[in-house]
């Protein structure tokens, strides 16, 4: 058994799984700094209620939401090129992932701003400022405050989700992995073990962000 280690964990094998981590990195990177200003304006539109636009926003979703991550991921590789949309296979997870997590965030958003006491509005506009003013300055900052656990809590996940695009053949971690120990069966084991440990570092390296910027905001 320790031998399979050894011999999993070669020079070669090992630098083809971190080439897989810095796809999965790249891909969860880019994702996230999308879904976030993508998932702040859906927000944002669903909570002040434009009339007919936050009802459409809100309605498209809702239909996002409740379908799985693996079905907009074959929607985007698969379903575009009969678009006329021929996207590559990074850009086609990224757009999947962006998608999905932007309505995950969006409903956190709005209900981070819900969660901020109405006074703090009145008191915004009673000092003359705008009710867009009130809800940049004085609004949004208090709720991105109490968002930030439910924020990195989703973006934990996003990270972890990447491994859902080895449908559409996404040379990430997982996908690599099974490269490895598909040509050794005994590399299975270790192949897992090295794959639990780069997400295990990967999201709690998340956590503790999110738990650094929790502090410095309070």
């Amino acid at each position: 058994m320790l031998q399979n280690f050894i011999d999993a964990y070669s020079p070669d094998n090992l630098r083809y799984l971190f080439g897989g981590l810095g796809i999965t990195i790249l891909v969860s990177i880019v994702s996230i700094i999308g879904s976030f200003i993508i998932g702040s304006i859906l927000g944002v539109i669903r909570y002040v209620k434009i009339k007919y636009l936050s009802a459409i926003v809100g309605l498209i979703i809702d239909i996002i939401r409740n379908l799985p991550l693996i079905l907009i991921l074959f929607f985007t590789y698969f379903g575009l090129p009969n678009l006329g949309v021929k996207p590559e296979i990074i850009p086609a997870a990224i757009l999947a992932m962006t998608i999905f997590e932007s309505t995950m965030l969006a409903e956190i958003v709005r209900s981070g701003i819900q969660a901020v006491d109405p006074g703090q509005m009145e008191g915004a506009r009673a000092n003359g400022l705008t009710y867009w003013q009130g809800l940049w300055y004085i609004v949004l900052p208090q709720a991105m405050v109490k968002m930030i656990p439910a924020i990195v809590s989703q973006f934990i996940s996003l990270v972890k989700d990447t491994s859902l695009a080895t449908i559409i053949l996404l040379p990430e971690m997982l996908y690599r992995s099974q490269i490895i120990y598909g040509q050794n069966t005994n590399y299975i084991i270790p192949m897992f073990v090295a794959i639990a440990l780069m997400y295990f570092i990967v999201c709690y390296c998340l956590s503790v962000l999110a738990h650094y910027l929790e502090k410095r905001q309070a």
